[in-house]
Parts: C-alpha cells; structure tokens; sequence
C-alpha cells in the first residue's frame, strides 16, 4: 500500500525539473560556491564587523566632532540615528530577501552602507551628519540580517554553529572594540576617518560577495509587498527608540512629549497586527510566534540585549569617571570582555558542529552571564581594576555562549522561506530590548547618581553646576583633587549596582532556555534538502 501511495506522486512529477534538480545542486552546493565558502564567509564577516562597529565607534569620537561641527546640542542624535534606521531596516531586509533572493538585498545594503559613510565623512553641520548617519544605518540593517540568512542557504545546520560562532565574534568584537578604534583614529588622524575607514573594509566585502556568492533566485510571480506593515512597523519602532532616546533625560518619563510617543508606539503595534494576519506576504509572518524554538529565542534574545548592552554602555562610564582612564585606555580596559565573548563564542560554535548539541549553551550562557552581573555589581571606586576586568570577562564568556546560538536555534527551526523574516525578527526585538534597557537603567543611573551629588562639597557644587549631564571626563580632569575623589566616589556608589537590574531578566531567560526543543542538527544543506523534498 505504500509503493501504490507513493507512485502516483512520482508519476505526476515533470521530468524537467526532476532533471533539472542534480544539476543545480552540483553547481550550488559541490561545485564552484562549495569551493569558494571560505571566500564568501570572508564577505560575511567583514559585512557583520562594519555593521556592528558603526553602533560604536561613534562614541568616543563625538566631543571632537561636535566642538567640529559645533552642534552640543544634537550630539545623542548622531549615534540614535544611525540606531534607528537600522532597526526599522532589520524586518524589512529580512522579507525582501525571502523574497527577492538575498545576494541582490546584500549587495543594496553594502552599497548604500558605504554611501552614507562617505557622506557621513564630508558633513559640514550637524544637520547633514544626522541624515548621513542615518541613510548609513538603512544599509548597515541589512549587513547583520544578510550575513546570518546566507549563512543559513550556504552551510548546514550541523556545520553552521563553528560559522556563526565567527559571526558572533565579529559582532562582538566590533561591539567592544569599537569605541577603542574610534578613539585612536580621531586622535591618530581625524574623526571623519572613523566614517572613510568603511570604505576599503566595505569596498573588500562587496567584491568578495559579488564575485563568490552564488544563490538561486526565487521563482514565480511578483510577490505583493507589505506596505502597510512596513509602515506601521517603522512608525512603531521610531516611536519607540525615541522614547527609549529621550525618556528619563531629555524629558521626564511622565512627560506629555513620552506618553505620546508611548501611544504611538502601542497603536501602531496594535494595527500592526491585524495587517499581518491579512497581508499575502506579511513583513513578520506571525504564526513563526507558534514555534516555540523561535517564541524562546526572542524572549531570551530581548534580555541579553539589555544585559549586554546595558553593561557595554555604562562600564565606560565607570572606567573614565572612576577610574580616570582616557577615552583609548577605556577601550583597552574592555579588552578582557572582548577576550571572553571571542573564546566562548567560537569555542561553543566548534563543539556544537562537532556534537550536534546546543541547549545546553544558552542555559550556561544567562548563568554565566549572571555571574558576570553579579561580579560587576561589587566594583566601586576602591576596586583593583583585576577585579572588574574578572567580572568583564566572565560577562563576555556568557554573551559568547548565548548570543549567536539563538540565531541558530532560528535557523534550524523555521520554514526556509521564512528564514530571513525568523532571522530578521530576533535581531530586531533584540535591538529594541537593548535601547529599552539602556533607556531605563541610565534614569535609574541619573537619579542614584543626583542622591550621591546632593552631598556634595561647595567646590563640587559649583563645579557640576546643578546639571548632572554636563559632567564629563574632561570636566572632571579640571577639577581640584579632592572634587575629583568625591566625583568618582559618587559615580562608584551610584553606577554599578545598576548592573543587579538585570539578574532578574537574565534568571527568567534562563529558566526559558530550559524549555527550547533540541532539534537535530541536518547535515544536508537546507536547498538540498528542499529540492529532494
């Protein structure tokens, strides 16, 4: 009974595409793209490392380039609006290139990567700054996106782990070294460097992917866009990363102007949903949220994004202000952090290829990173720096076991033709729980960091001038000494119990991750494995 179920099957397949299937898996898979992997990975990652560096190498060049440009005023809005753009670019990149095939979606999202770093280099107002760091961050959403979902066409869920493991560490080391490779550039040569430096990383990786990346294209007719959900995703997520932007420091979180923004963001998300449910080709495909191996990634990608992210903003904080490091000390100070995701990162992508397990690494990786939380909450201005660079260590080696082996549960758990959209979806929610956290721990931060100021001595008063934001590591370094100790004291009282914040959120994470299905590992690449299905 089986062979009579199976045979009419056979029968009513066309002999042209049954032909046609050996030829394209050899010229997909064993032929010339298998051989040029290692080229096109080479692609991928510097795509991943511009991505991520321009989140951050911003940071440490901002006072020079608003005393440059002399825009004080608007300085948080060069490295938001970079920020911004991208998130709303990550779920759009994602669809199209489900759609549209990925190859042409990368190489859109390089070029116009490399088109704002030009522009964002030659900026002579704030103004035009602003809109080139912006037009950068709509291509800088796809490189992340792009990389994880082409990884995910090219290798098999069995090899992917040591792959994304270097993707990860790329990510990682972008996102910590960062601040330090943009303090040595604009101290070495000039802060539109920290832009025109793109260009020959960028310019590599789009020849390499142009030349060695080799995808089929998708079929059929045209599909319909979205449009009504990319706009109300954008109008969400704007609304969103302004209010995480402004909310607890630029406005109070009871003000008029957040609660606005606070609306918007719940009606738009409200709308969202209904236009999903009815779009032929929805921008986030919600029946991905019945998948519990794509639901439980998301969740825990939400609290690693405030844990880490929160840690990497405010830790530089504590370096300058406590410990009076430079801007380029600060970076070299976080070394040890970077030190730890990179070993764990790629430690942990190599044993899963070689085993084919992988739960167990997100649940090591909240308890480490709990530990690590736990380490930096203890630091304070009497603390050896041996003692916090442990606790940033143990923190990095958490974030390298979890981070991107959550993408590759995605990946191994959802349809292919919703790989991008999956991919795209965790990245995303990840980014909003990082600008959530960051947004929510720093008023927190303000206001312990005002409580230890009231105390102040009269030379310290007159010195902050009854503004906290305007203390500065430059300001403190023109203060008399004993000014400069209580300064740092408050800052070593008021900061690092911030950091216990996130213990809580990491321990449901946790708890989470006990519940992800462990799906085998295929060693058959996943367009193979389609065609013969």
């Amino acid at each position: 009974m089986s062979h009579k179920a199976v045979t009419p099957r056979v029968a009513a397949v066309p002999p042209r595409p049954v032909q046609a299937v050996p030829r394209h898996r050899e010229e997909t898979v064993q032929g010339e793209p298998k051989r040029s992997l290692p080229f096109v990975l080479t692609g991928l990652l510097l795509s991943v490392l511009l991505a991520a560096l321009d989140q951050t190498i911003v940071a440490t060049a901002l006072p020079t380039i608003v005393g440059d440009l002399n825009g004080l005023e608007h300085l948080s809005w060069v490295v938001t609006a970079y920020i911004l753009a991208a998130t709303i670019g990550l779920p759009i990149y994602g669809k199209l290139g489900d759609l549209f095939g990925r190859k042409n979606i990368f190489i859109f999202a390089i070029g116009v990567f490399l088109m704002g770093s030009v522009l964002s280099g030659l900026s002579q107002n704030m103004g035009q700054l602003i809109g080139f760091r912006a037009l950068q961050g709509i291509g800088g959403g796809g490189l992340m996106i792009g990389a994880q979902a082409i990884l995910g066409d090219l290798v098999s869920p069995r090899e992917r782990g040591k792959y994304m493991g270097l993707i990860g560490a790329a990510f990682g080391l972008a996102s910590v070294g960062g601040p330090l490779l943009g303090g040595w550039i604009t101290d070495a040569w000039s802060w539109r460097w920290v832009f025109y430096i793109n260009l020959p990383i960028g310019a590599l990786a789009l020849a390499v992917v142009i030349a060695s990346l080799h995808l089929p294209k998708p079929q059929g007719r045209r599909p319909k866009l979205d449009y009504a959900g990319a706009g109300l995703l954008a109008l969400a997520s704007a609304a969103l990363i302004m209010l995480t932007t402004w909310a607890g420091t630029t406005y109070a979180w009871s003000s008029p102007q957040i609660l606005i923004l606070a609306g918007v963001t719940l009606a738009a998300g409200a709308a969202f949903v209904p236009v999903e449910r009815r779009a032929p080709e929805p921008l986030l495909p919600l029946g991905l949220f019945r998948h519990r191996n794509f639901l439980i990634p998301v969740l825990v990608g939400i609290s690693v994004g405030i844990a880490m992210f929160s840690t990497i903003s405010y830790l530089p904080t504590f370096l300058q202000m406590v410990n009076r490091a430079t801007a380029t000390q600060s970076g070299l100070m976080m070394l040890p952090m970077m030190g730890g995701l990179l070993l764990t990162s790629i430690g942990t992508g190599q044993l899963i290829s070689r085993t084919g397990r992988y739960k167990i690494y997100p649940v090591l990786g909240c308890a480490v990173i709990i530990a690590g939380l736990v380490l930096l909450s203890r630091i304070s201005n009497t603390t050896p720096y041996s003692f916090t660079a442990i606790g940033m260590l143990v923190m990095g080696m958490g974030i390298g076991m979890l981070m991107q082996n959550l993408v590759l549960i995605v990946q191994n758990s959802v349809p292919g033709r919703d790989m991008g959209a999956a991919i795209s979806a965790a990245n995303y929610f990840r980014q909003i729980g990082a600008s959530f956290g960051i947004a929510l721990f720093g008023s927190i931060f303000i206001h312990r960091l005002g409580n230890e100021l009231a105390a102040a001595p009269q030379g310290a008063g007159a010195a902050v001038g009854g503004d906290i934001n305007s203390l500065s590591p430059a300001t403190l370094r023109g203060l008399p000494a004993p000014v400069q100790d209580f300064i740092g004291s408050a800052f070593g009282h008021a900061l690092p119990p911030i950091f216990l914040l996130s213990v809580p959120i990491v321990a449901v994470a946790l708890v989470l991750c006990l519940f992800i299905r462990e799906v085998p590992l295929s060693t058959t690449v996943r367009r193979e494995a389609e065609e013969e299905l």
